[in-house]
């Protein structure tokens, strides 16, 4: 793809070849797990990647309530009958697109097991209550995504699922990277967008606080957004940072103590 086609596709930042590895996977018909924290860019990626390889994009976002049928169909009904309408899975297996469900582990383990024969050779969706087998089409690629951070005995991949994809780890980007991701998604100048990241440093070191994720590169480009719309941007980083992290005021006191000394304003 020359640079022309580059400038039409969603944005996205290359971290180090995780490109060429989902698109190997991709003409090798191989499903792709795609691990890492909320707010990384692991959304933005798949995008990225739909767009590079000209396929239709079905992106689900997994809850607890999840079923099966929601991926896959259920029957309506509809003018003294009943029809059968498809879930969003089996559209993305009949058009040959790429189907994203992000943070899989949060759907019922019940409802992941409909993947399995989706990522491996057999590449086929069994519909019970239709009985139909549907083989997949050219171009659909099963990709997955969920937050280790959050992983526990009660919310994990069964090894049976795990294991049937190729696994993409994704981490928040180089400052460097980072800082270019945010001057470009905010138009802030380069000079703010450094200073946001040396912020995002700064908090991701704490080690005492009680919080259970960290500053994502989401959460700085949404404060330096609302700095270039002229908000100043320590009461940005307070709005978009700080508070979006935690309700614990004393924690939310000692984050906007280093928002402060990071900041210096």
């Amino acid at each position: 793809m020359d640079s022309s086609d580059q400038r039409h596709l969603p944005y996205y930042a290359e971290q180090g070849g995780e490109s060429a590895l989902f698109e190997h996977a991709f003409r090798q018909r191989l499903p792709a797990l795609i691990k890492g924290p909320t707010g990384c860019g692991k959304t933005r990626f798949v995008e990225h990647m739909a767009a590079r390889l000209g396929r239709p994009l079905v992106t689900m976002s997994c809850h607890d309530d999840l079923s099966a049928a929601d991926l896959v169909g259920r029957h309506l009904i509809a003018d003294g009958g009943t029809v059968w309408a498809d879930g969003p899975l089996t559209r993305a297996v009949r058009t040959g697109a790429i189907c994203y469900l992000d943070e899989v582990v949060e759907a019922r383990k019940d409802t992941t097991v409909v993947l399995h024969p989706l990522a491996d050779d057999r590449r086929v969706l069994p519909i019970e209550r239709t009985g139909e087998q549907l083989a997949a089409a050219p171009g659909f690629m099963l990709v997955v995504s969920y937050n280790p951070g959050y992983q526990n005995i009660l919310k994990s991949l069964k090894p049976s699922t795990r294991q049937r994809f190729v696994a993409l780890n994704f981490g928040y980007p180089a400052p460097a990277v980072e800082q270019a991701i945010v001057e470009r998604e905010s138009g802030v100048p380069a000079a703010t967008a450094g200073r946001l990241v040396a912020l995002a440093q700064a908090l991701r070191r704490l080690t005492e606080q009680d919080l259970e994720e960290t500053v994502s590169t989401r959460l700085l480009v949404m404060a330096a957004r609302l700095a270039a719309s002229g908000v100043a941007l320590r009461t940005a980083c307070q709005a978009a940072i700080v508070d979006a992290l935690t309700d614990d005021a004393d924690t939310a006191a000692a984050l906007a103590e280093v928002v402060a000394a990071v900041l210096g304003e």
